[in-house]
């Protein structure tokens, strides 16, 4: 039995023995693969066991479900030979052996019944062909023949066959090599690397929810601007996120210069990800200055703008949510809403802090207030150090502001201490253009600070305004 098994879970050993037990009687050679086996020698979390067999990968499911202790649902999909079913808190799937090829012009396999071997083959590098023999005799044993072992020790992602091979069989290897890469910090073998770049054009042929989950899996890394640095220099970003790709340059004019903002997001991505795991959070670090190439203009004897890049940034959101197969939710909306608030914070700090400004930026953040700090303190990414401490303080200073502001005025979560039903009710109206002005005028009135964020002053301040545009309150509306 190999040293590894050490790091295995008594759930785990216990479903493998059992597996090893439903193999022997239907005698297919089986053995645990890939990402388990990888991890369970890193001694990595793991939430699924990835079992392959010489024969029905079906058929091994069934029985192993039917030898365990409670009643197991299997799920499985006949024209691909698979299988799953969840035991306890491990998801086990199940497959036939089997060769795997992409016609060039395809998104879709061919797939024929092979061997091991040809399994291992197929694999995407060297650390994910590692296979454990479940065999009763050989329980333990482990099959590596392509040195997956030691390219795990050395930190080294590597194809098992040649990588042009590799790449064009499945093109979304290339993206898989630099999310592992990313991952467990490893490097990307040079061959394996200038295959990618030479490669690149063929990540066209997949499809972009299979692209968006691996990008995600970078994104939610440990150190997320390694991933987008290999994406840059292996050609692959300007293909699928050339908005990101346009991001990179520096222009001159004049000696005057400006950062180089594609280094600039994937430094604010590193800072959010060290404060946050959000993945919604870290695309709006991603996001954040998408429009700048399309707002940068030069003012004579200034140098270089980007007016309005946080508006049309805002509105690029959907269309790059869209592009990717994101959510077009709330999810969407959190990172919109993020993009168009991004430079408010700071910007209250190059003029007087009036409590009128901090409760506008508290009342449009809203519940994602303290989600909008936190990217506008990952966005101080200057190298001067003198400019860091500044903005930094100042950032405090708006914290402190906006911690007194709320403790007095209570606008967390704000919503309007009369809404629109009652308004319609207490002057008897139906929904129009007074009741948006009325609902407009009160929640301006709160955020100058001219009256509280209560009810009774909003209904005389409300009242009175009615009036001025010849609205009369019922008498049974009295002021509470």
């Amino acid at each position: 039995m190999s040293d590894f098994l050490q790091n295995i879970t008594s759930e785990e050993l216990f479903i493998l023995h059992l597996v090893g037990e439903a193999a022997n009687e239907l005698q297919y050679p089986t053995y645990a693969i890939g990402g388990f086996v990888r991890d369970l020698i890193l001694n990595r979390s793991r939430k699924d066991i990835d079992i392959v067999c010489q024969g029905s990968g079906i058929d091994l499911a069934h029985l192993v479900a039917q030898k365990l202790p409670k009643k197991t649902k299997v799920s499985f999909f006949k024209n691909f030979g698979t299988a799953m079913f969840k035991y306890g808190g491990i998801e086990v799937e199940f497959v036939g052996a089997r060769k795997e090829s992409y016609r060039r012009d395809s998104r879709k396999p061919i797939v024929e019944d092979g061997t091991l071997e040809d399994d291992q083959d197929r694999r995407d590098f060297t650390i994910n062909a590692m296979a454990i023999n479940l065999d009763k005799k050989n329980f333990g044993q482990l099959v590596d023949p392509f040195n997956g072992l030691e390219d795990l020790k050395n930190g080294i992602i590597k194809t098992p066959l040649a990588p042009d091979i590799t790449f064009d069989d499945d093109p979304l290897r290339m993206l898989r090599a630099i999310r592992f890469a990313t991952q467990l910090q490893f490097k990307i073998e040079q061959e394996t690397y200038f295959s990618i770049k030479r490669m690149s054009t063929r990540i066209a042929i997949v499809s972009m929810e299979r692209i968006a989950d691996e990008l995600n899996k970078i994104i939610l890394s440990e150190v997320p601007s390694t991933g987008f640095k290999h994406l840059f220099n292996t050609q692959l970003l300007p293909i699928i996120f050339p908005e990101m790709q346009n991001l990179h340059g520096v222009s001159m004019v004049e000696n005057y210069g400006h950062k180089d903002n594609f280094y600039h997001t994937i430094k604010v991505l590193d800072n959010v990800a060290d404060r946050s795991p959000d993945l919604w959070l870290r695309w709006a670090a991603i996001l954040h200055d998408i429009a700048k190439p399309l707002t940068q203009r030069f003012e004579e004897g200034h140098g270089w703008t980007f007016h309005g890049h946080d508006a049309v940034g805002a509105k690029m959101v959907p269309r790059i949510f869209a592009h990717f197969k994101l959510p077009l939710n709330e999810k969407m909306k959190f990172v919109q809403k993020l993009v168009a608030l991004h430079l408010r914070p700071i910007s209250l700090t190059k003029e007087n802090i009036t409590d009128s400004a901090i409760r506008r930026l508290i009342v449009d953040a809203n519940e994602d207030l303290e989600a909008l700090l936190t990217l506008c303190e990952a966005d101080i990414t200057s190298k001067n150090p003198d400019k860091v401490r500044k903005y930094t303080k100042n950032l405090h200073l708006v914290k402190q502001k906006i911690e007194e502001v709320e403790e007095r005025d209570h606008l967390k979560n704000w919503q309007p201490p009369i809404d629109g039903e009652s308004i319609m009710k207490i002057f008897n109206i139906r929904p129009g253009k007074e009741v948006g002005i009325l609902k407009n005028a009160i929640k301006e009135a709160i955020l100058e600070g001219a009256i509280k964020n209560e009810y009774t002053d909003a209904f005389d301040f409300m009242v009175k305004k009615g009036i001025e545009i010849g609205l009369i309150p019922l008498a049974e509306h009295e002021r509470k």
